[in-house]
């Protein structure tokens, strides 16, 4: 997923903003979903997303903070998900030098 926010410790970061990817992995018990070829049996993604998107909007001064919000909401707003992994990437990070991105992943 790509977003536009304005996380970061700097100034300017919370003023102007940033390109940041969001990975998500998703373990849950799949069974009946896949039995009954039954999305309402299975993790709606859309509603994921939104749950990510409604966390990306939320300015924060750490990446880390943002990968655990997206951890701990996702497993807050869908019960059934047994663990999470979150890569949360910051592209283009004001550093002296060219860096692609920066990145952290949160599991729980």
């Amino acid at each position: 997923m790509r977003f536009y926010a304005y996380h970061g410790c700097f100034e300017e970061e919370q003023k102007i903003g940033t390109h940041f990817t969001v990975d998500v992995a998703l373990t849950y018990d799949a069974e009946a979903a896949v039995a009954g070829d039954d999305v309402e049996m299975s993790v709606n993604y859309q509603l994921v997303y939104k749950t990510i998107q409604r966390v990306m909007n939320e300015p924060r001064h750490l990446i880390e903070t943002v990968a655990d919000h997206i951890v701990r909401d996702i497993k807050k707003d869908f019960p059934q998900v047994q663990h999470v992994t979150v890569k949360l990437c910051k592209l283009n990070p004001p550093l002296d030098g060219k860096t692609e991105y920066v990145a952290v992943e949160m599991e729980g």
